[in-house]
């Protein structure tokens, strides 16, 4: 795209905290505020829908952006959160190492215009919800293993505290399970994804249900993209002649959590992923990049399967450009 044509559109960046959104408009001096409330909200759409703006990108910041979000694309403007880390790298490049709200709110209208990230579909409220229900899920049993963990070192007087904690989560989280269980029970679309997915061997509910909440895009891309997506392909550290040590790293943490587990019990209960695994193990392989593989080889079954809507079939993985 020639410069001209960015300079003749409005980009606009948002930075988003609890109680307020710094908007900033690329190449216009100064910033806005307004409240991150209903009101708020209305306000800024008010504002922004007569400049048609060609993008306006949020940071994703935890859960406070999700509202602007959507109330933006309710109103038909083309909008996108985006990864703190990439615009943080982002303004380091560009050489401003300040950061204060209105900054930030500038150089996300600068990324907005030089990068112009893709637009992409807001979860809709029923998957927003599917997705705080795994989270807080993800949550609770990260809190029973850290209380679990106390146990062995406690002294016997914090023994009986411990006990009574993580029976409450225990009771917590068999009540968000009923919950996740329920959501998907009265969604058909999810209900079929479901049962396709646990049809894998090594492939439980919870991930399933993290695969449903975190990663819509199963089945609508190629395994290429869907592994970078998860954080599960190889990617490169060459420089010159040196070739450095291929590495995961980046994409969706839960998924990538998620199909970890999952590649455990497929190593024992799998057939096909037990051979993909013990052929690479006996080939030199380290245990972690045998696993890794293995994590991408469900990812990859699991794509293909969605897209042609086919249960677990002991066989060849189909095809999936």
């Amino acid at each position: 795209m020639s410069s001209e044509s960015s300079e003749s559109r409005v980009f606009v960046g948002i930075d988003v905290s609890k109680d307020q959104l710094d908007v900033a408009v690329y190449d216009r001096p100064g910033a806005r505020s307004f409240a991150n409330s209903a009101t708020g909200l209305g306000e800024l759409v008010a504002w922004l829908t007569p400049q048609q703006p060609a993008l306006v990108v949020l940071e994703a910041t935890s859960c406070y952006h999700v509202q602007a979000l959507a109330a933006l694309v309710c109103a038909s403007l083309p909008a996108v959160a985006v990864n703190p880390r990439q615009v943080r790298e982002f303004a380091r490049s560009t050489g401003e190492l300040a950061k204060t709200d209105r900054l930030d709110a500038g150089i996300l209208a600068l990324f907005a215009a030089r990068i112009q990230p893709a637009v992409r579909p807001v979860p809709e409220a029923a998957q927003r919800t599917l997705q705080a229900l795994v989270t807080r899920r993800e949550e609770l049993v990260r809190m029973r293993a850290e209380e679990k963990t106390r146990q062995h070192t406690a002294p016997p007087v914090l023994q009986q505290s411990l006990r009574a904690h993580i029976a409450w989560l225990d009771k917590q989280i068999d009540r968000l399970d009923a919950d996740l269980d329920d959501q998907i029970r009265h969604h058909p679309r999810w209900l079929e994804l479901y049962h396709l997915i646990v049809s894998v061997p090594g492939v439980g509910r919870v991930t399933a249900v993290c695969l449903l909440a975190q990663f819509s895009e199963l089945g609508q891309t190629n395994r290429q993209q869907a592994a970078k997506l998860a954080g599960v392909a190889p990617l490169h550290r060459d420089s010159g002649r040196r070739r450095g040590q291929r590495c995961i790293w980046g994409g969706r943490a839960p998924v990538r959590r998620s199909l970890y587990m999952a590649a455990l019990s497929a190593i024992r209960c799998n057939p096909i992923m037990k051979a993909l695994f013990e052929r690479l193990h006996a080939a030199g392989k380290p245990r972690k990049v045998a696993l890794v593989a293995v994590m991408r080889k469900l990812l990859t079954t699991l794509n293909a399967m969605v897209r042609d809507g086919r249960p677990w079939a002991p066989g060849p993985t189909p095809s999936n450009p």
